[in-house]
């Protein structure tokens, strides 16, 4: 069975933030997509990123 975290690099190049339309910084580990200028991190479930801001955990500073 595949990583769930896993995600297709070409869908890495064309995501971004919803809330400030920047980039994204994959954290495999996690299984997250971390937004540094929103401080947020959405998950990503079933290889699927989730880019809802009301599912995004708030990340520290």
């Amino acid at each position: 069975m595949a990583d769930p975290a896993l995600i297709d690099p070409r869908l890495l190049e064309i995501l971004v933030c919803p809330l400030t339309k920047g980039p994204l910084i994959y954290d495999r580990e996690a299984g997250e997509l971390i937004s540094t200028k929103a401080g947020l991190a959405f998950p990503i479930r079933d290889g699927i990123p989730i880019m809802l801001v009301d599912e995004a955990r708030q990340i520290d500073p």
